[in-house]
């Protein structure tokens, strides 16, 4: 390495350790006049040991989780000082600050865990899965083809709530003896019963089209993002119509493995500066919030990249592009809705609109549609997926019963793990 790379490392190990100190002091202020959960009182917790980088994996579960906590006080669990500073201001159910493992320790003492929710594969969970008096469920934070959603790691968990059949039908294909029947409990996609929020324009006659590509990936076989090669191209053209209004969402971690990619982004996002200020009525939005369901709910036609993004536009049963990955390596599951959709491919994305007018007109696009949703989702009727999740809560509580008579007697004892290491600093992990 060059002595100019390895000064340019240590400049950032610098301010990496100076964000995270200025972080823990600020928190150290904060959590004097924060109300904690009492003693006794937590029955469900959500273990989240990453960072702000990745907090748009649990934000898309704080509704659910707030109608859950009417019934079973919740609480989530926050390993990261930035993190946590984020949560105090907006998590709807309360949150818990435990930086060191003793401080974990404390806290599993404290409280009657029974149910411990995990929406991703952070490493640091093991920390977690020590803990034998209680059960440890994988809810992920989406529902994808992606390969994330088929990895031998759902193996470590007691059990996993996904979607619906296509989620069962994929493990059963990619996991050898994986219990499915028993293990993998489908109980739908909760949040659409919650896809709300404000709308920032004042619905016109203009077509709205959300494009939410995903990131760039940190492999070739997940290369699955468009905004480089589809992105800037669509979005020209849909704001040069005159007749469509444009959604850009893009992902919290585009441009994190390759600059460019987050340069695309931002040209995109100045594009859309531009043509508002030529027209103040189109209204045309860029959109980084933490809040994810209006764009979904309100647009007529939705652009994703394989991601979750797909299956949380197919919860909503509205015409939906997805962009072909430009590159051939990306890893694409036809086996399912992929094998299936409605695909934009890169040559496509530079007349996109004729694409955007066939899966609003299609009777035999919309059919076959409705097939996927079936299949991916069960019953969406407003309230059902709620209700599903609530009975796989109620489902594990009464077996924790059984569980616990049966073993009252036995000592509880806490084993060392090779995963132990306090969480002191901010440093990102993958994301998914």
């Amino acid at each position: 390495m060059s002595i100019s790379k390895q000064l340019g490392t240590a400049r950032r190990l610098a301010r990496d350790i100076l964000r995270s100190r200025r972080h823990r002091a600020e928190l150290a202020r904060r959590l004097r006049s924060e109300k904690q959960p009492a003693a006794g009182s937590v029955q469900i917790a959500v273990y989240f040991a990453d960072t702000q980088v990745n907090l748009y994996q649990i934000r898309q579960w704080y509704a659910p989780l707030a109608e859950l906590a009417t019934v079973h006080p919740v609480a989530i669990i926050a390993r990261s000082p930035a993190t946590m500073l984020t949560l105090l201001d907006e998590s709807p159910v309360p949150a818990v600050y435990l930086r060191q493992v003793v401080d974990l320790e404390r806290f599993v003492a404290e409280q009657p865990l029974r149910i411990v929710l995990y929406v991703n594969q952070n490493a640091k969970n093991f920390q977690m899965f020590r803990y034998s008096r209680m059960w440890h469920v994988f809810v992920n934070h989406g529902e994808s083809d992606k390969m994330y959603m088929t990895t031998n790691q759902y193996k470590a968990y007691d059990y996993a709530f996904i979607a619906g059949d296509a989620a069962k039908e994929r493990l059963r294909r990619k996991l050898w003896n994986y219990d499915v029947e028993s293990k993998a409990i489908a109980i739908g996609r909760p949040q659409a019963d919650h896809f709300a929020g404000a709308v920032p324009y004042e619905p016109d006659d203009r077509t709205v089209v959300l494009y939410a590509p995903t990131w760039e990936g940190d492999r070739p076989t997940a290369a699955y993002g468009s905004t480089a090669s589809h992105g800037e191209a669509l979005v020209s053209e849909l704001l040069a119509s005159g007749r469509h209004r444009v959604i850009y969402r893009p992902h919290p971690r585009s441009g994190v493995v390759d600059p460019d990619y987050g340069a695309a982004s931002a040209r995109i996002v100045a594009a859309i500066a531009r043509a508002n200020a030529a027209d103040p009525r189109a209204r045309h939005v860029f959109d980084d919030g933490a809040e994810l369901g209006w764009q979904l709910a309100a647009a007529d036609v939705a652009i994703t990249d394989i991601s979750a993004m797909v299956y949380d536009r197919l919860a909503t049963g509205k015409p939906i592009l997805i962009a072909r990955p430009a590159s051939p390596e990306a890893e694409i599951d036809a086996t399912g809705y992929l094998g299936d959709c409605e695909w934009l491919t890169q040559e496509e994305a530079r007349a996109v609109i004729p694409a955007i007018d066939r899966v609003l007109t299609s009777t035999e696009a919309h059919e076959r549609l409705q097939h996927w949703v079936e299949r991916y989702f069960g019953d969406t009727a407003p309230g059902a997926a709620t209700a599903r999740f609530h009975a796989a809560v109620e489902s594990l509580m009464t077996e924790w019963e059984r569980a616990a008579a049966q073993h009252r007697h036995d000592p509880i004892t806490s084993e060392s793990n090779p995963f132990d290491a306090d969480i002191d600093e901010d440093a990102a992990p993958g994301g998914g």
